[in-house]
């Protein structure tokens, strides 16, 4: 990617779908930050699929230094999650988690059938999406005492920042998630405040 401080993702989750051999293949495909999200929306997933053989799974984390992921869930090894996760690759995409459901159909496809299927349903599932550019972000938990407070507020405002929780009573505390370009010169004005205390929750 050109701009380091971006990345190529998904919009919302999307779906796909691929038969073959009365097996039905059934792609999910999210927008998704961490490995405890991608648990939520596995959960979800088995809970509306309790019938299914299977739900292999791949996901991929991160600029750079990627996390990542592939699950089989009892297919043949790399049969499953390594082709769905192959797709989220050949995409460029990251943030992103990929399920594929299957129900059998009564009729073995063999371990290249598989490779195939989970590959294709979850090439399905991404091109179903929207994808998107989106500006890597900085969560950052800013604490402080009341009088603090008009001058912390009025250097954010000159900012792109996003406030997503706000606890204003004796010790004061702000979560803020700000473009990754802006950060550093933010950070750098809010420790030149007295008693203020500023911790990094990530970047995304």
């Amino acid at each position: 990617m050109h701009n380091p401080h971006s990345y190529q993702t998904l919009e919302t989750l999307s779906e796909g779908l691929y038969k073959e051999k009365g097996s039905k293949f059934i792609g999910y495909a999210v927008p998704c930050r961490s490995e405890d999200e991608a648990k939520l929306h596995l959960i979800e997933w088995k809970k509306m699929h309790h019938q299914a053989r299977h739900l292999c799974y791949a996901y991929r984390f991160g600029v750079g230094n990627y996390i990542t992921r592939a699950n089989d869930d009892g297919e043949p090894n790399n049969s499953a999650g390594a082709p769905i996760l192959g797709q989220i690759q050949s995409f460029e995409l990251t943030n992103v988690l990929i399920g594929v459901i299957r129900y059998f159909g009564g009729t073995k496809l063999g371990v290249g059938g598989l490779i195939h299927a989970y590959r294709a349903a979850a090439k399905e599932a991404i091109e179903a999406g929207n994808i998107i550019q989106k500006e890597l972000e900085e969560t950052v938990l800013i604490s402080f005492n009341y009088p603090q407070l008009p001058s912390i507020m009025s250097l954010i405002k000159t900012t792109n920042a996003k406030v997503i929780l706000q606890d204003f009573q004796l010790d004061c505390n702000l979560e803020i998630c700000i473009p990754l370009a802006e950060s550093e010169k933010l950070k750098v004005l809010l420790y030149e405040i007295e008693n203020t205390e500023i911790h990094s929750k990530g970047i995304y």
